[in-house]
């Protein structure tokens, strides 16, 4: 575990000012190697734009980005993409598509990949979308669009139990009741993350950074963590459940 990157759950509203204590640990993990942006989550909603703002951000906190392309599952499979993310030393998630990221990235070598870098000491974060594919299930609309109901669907399973809830002080936390119902398992671990902040894991703790607080809600109960504290009841991340999430 000694040598795992930091890895940022991030409650959306990325890349504006408010998110730079985060986003400067991510940055000074990310050294000077080679760093990336993955639009997947936004494959359906001008990904050039969530490209563009991401390198302009992280240009202003001193670290060029460039797009790793995963839109498609024949992106996620390009060797020639898998050889740059073997390198990577940053990758970035940004939001989108809730049910996206898994689709396109679950069981590919690019994600078992971005897996073995961060293990290796790469940074990893995803920020809404891709945030709430990195725990072991993300949630969708339950039906038509504007339906606060949600319903699970396995994915990315980097952090086990957890169910990430973004956007918490806005409108995630309008998701809670039906997430509690549905919820496929009595250990889940709803997330609820604020606007520009993140559950940051590093050196082993779970800490809250960036504008607001982070909320842990289990069997009915919640504990919210203000921006600095550490965040108790978080499991930790798990990469070899991660990089066999396509037997699940």
């Amino acid at each position: 575990m000694a040598t795992w990157g930091p890895l940022a759950f991030v409650g959306g509203d990325e890349l504006n000012p408010g998110n730079e204590p985060q986003d400067e640990m991510l940055v000074r993990a990310a050294g000077d190697g080679p760093a990336f942006v993955l639009a997947t989550a936004a494959g359906r909603q001008h990904p050039e734009a969530a490209v563009a703002n991401a390198v302009r951000w992280f240009a202003g906190l001193g670290l060029s980005l460039e797009e790793l392309p995963a839109t498609r599952r024949s992106d996620a499979k390009d060797v020639a993409n898998v050889s740059r993310a073997r390198e990577g030393r940053f990758f970035y998630l940004v939001g989108g598509d809730p049910g996206l990221v898994p689709k396109v990235l679950v069981g590919t070598p690019l994600w078992d990949t971005i897996v073995e870098a961060w293990v290796g000491g790469a940074a990893l974060a995803g920020s809404s979308a891709g945030a709430m594919a990195l725990g072991e299930w993300t949630l969708v609309r339950e039906r038509m669009p504007g339906d606060d109901r949600r319903r699970y669907l396995p994915a990315l399973g980097l952090v086990p139990r957890v169910a990430v809830l973004p956007h918490f002080e806005t409108f995630g936390h309008r998701w809670v009741d039906s997430a509690e119902r549905a919820a496929p398992r009595n250990d889940v671990v709803l997330l609820g993350i604020d606007e520009r902040t993140a559950a940051l894991h590093h050196d082993g703790v779970w800490r809250a950074f960036g504008d607001g607080g982070a909320t842990v809600i289990v069997g009915g109960e919640r504990r919210r963590f203000a921006s600095g504290e550490a965040i108790e009841g978080l499991p930790a991340p798990d990469p070899d459940r991660a990089a066999a999430s396509d037997t699940r």
